[in-house]
């Protein structure tokens, strides 16, 4: 069964995403990262960019050979099949991501504003509804 967390008021989503990228790298977990083609643009340079200190290898999902891919911890994706052989989901769409089940976990990043968290509870309920545990981490309390 896939485990799902939610972690709640994440000040910038793109900033938390590249510091829990950053972690799952160093941890050796592989990752698929699901959002739009915008904000996937965004996400790569910042990930190039965020530390100068700190190396996240990561490629757009659609861009690599099977030789890149075996070697990419983190793939950058429009969709969450393109991603299936990760172990990891993070989420940084308003949708619950198709084909979510073929992870063993996923993460739902969620900002402060108003119409991101709308969405995250439509998204909690489906899970909840699933029969899926849910861990909440807010991210207020653990600064």
């Amino acid at each position: 069964m896939t485990a799902i967390a939610f972690h709640f008021n994440a000040p910038s989503k793109l900033a938390y995403a590249c510091r829990l990228l950053r972690k799952a790298s160093i941890s050796g977990s592989t990752v698929a990262v699901v959002c739009d083609e915008s904000t996937l643009a965004m996400l790569d340079e910042q990930l190039w960019s965020f530390s100068a200190l700190d190396f996240v290898p990561h490629s757009r999902a659609q861009m690599m050979s099977e030789q890149q891919r075996a070697l990419t911890p983190i793939w950058l994706c429009a969709s969450a099949t393109e991603g299936q052989g990760r172990h990891v989901l993070v989420n940084l769409t308003q949708a619950v991501p198709a084909g979510f089940e073929g992870f063993e976990r996923v993460i739902e990043v969620v900002s402060t504003q108003e119409a991101d968290r709308a969405s995250a509870r439509v998204r909690w309920k489906h899970y909840t509804e699933r029969g899926l545990e849910i861990v909440r981490h807010d991210l207020n309390l653990a600064s």
